[in-house]
């Protein structure tokens, strides 16, 4: 039932950024996808049952958890907070030339 959720926030965040004509619904459901895939790749990695490496005392034979999954997430988190920030940035100057935030009007609006 998770992963159904999980995989609903990712085609709502894909849909909306496909189907919406303004720019800043696009950047909002780029991060909504964004936040799918990350919340995926945890449902993925978490297991139950499993010893913190640092903390647990080293038994031969128990199940340890890996610390690579939580390196690679607050790296995607990261990564994708300065990729919206530069498309919002990029949205801002977009705006100070256009009146609108449309994707159809700013389209027509630069045609040759």
């Amino acid at each position: 039932m998770l992963e159904a959720c999980v995989f609903a926030t990712i085609l709502f965040g894909f849909f909306g950024s496909v189907l919406k004509g303004n720019l800043a619904m696009k950047i909002i459901a780029m991060d909504v996808m964004s936040t799918g895939a990350i919340a995926y790749y945890v449902l993925i990695a978490s297991r139950g049952g499993r010893l913190t490496p640092i903390l647990d005392e080293v038994v031969a034979g128990e199940a340890y958890a890996d610390p690579v999954p939580q390196a690679v997430i607050l790296t995607a988190i990261v990564i994708g907070f300065s990729i919206q920030a530069l498309m919002l940035v990029s949205v801002m100057k977009l705006a100070r030339d256009n009146p609108t935030l449309e994707t159809s009007a700013i389209e027509q609006s630069n045609r040759p």
